[in-house]
């Protein structure tokens, strides 16, 4: 199966993240298909923290990719419609279990 994850990168107590699509069986930082953003959680003053392609996940969602928790928060926390829409409907699933 197809998932977007973070995978972490960064030196020791300066973590940084690349968001990216890869098979659900390789390691967290392992090899992925393709890069579709990043999170930098330490970024201050005018540094870009967080960038997402939209596009990118809408194609991947189509191509049947899973979203993970911590992805799907950092869509709402970017003001994203993809992940607003998505959020409510995998939310809405597991809270009924």
């Amino acid at each position: 199966m197809v998932v977007i994850r973070l995978a972490r990168g960064g030196a020791r107590n300066r973590p940084f993240y690349n968001v990216v699509v890869a098979d659900s069986r390789r390691a967290r930082d392992g090899k992925f298909i393709e890069r579709v953003g990043f999170y930098n959680p330490l970024a201050r003053g005018n540094a870009e923290s967080l960038r997402i392609l939209p596009e990118r996940i809408a194609y991947w969602r189509g191509q049947g990719a899973k979203l993970s928790d911590t992805v799907i928060r950092l869509l709402k926390q970017q003001g994203s419609k993809q992940g607003a829409n998505t959020a409510t409907t995998e939310g809405a699933g597991s809270a009924t279990v």
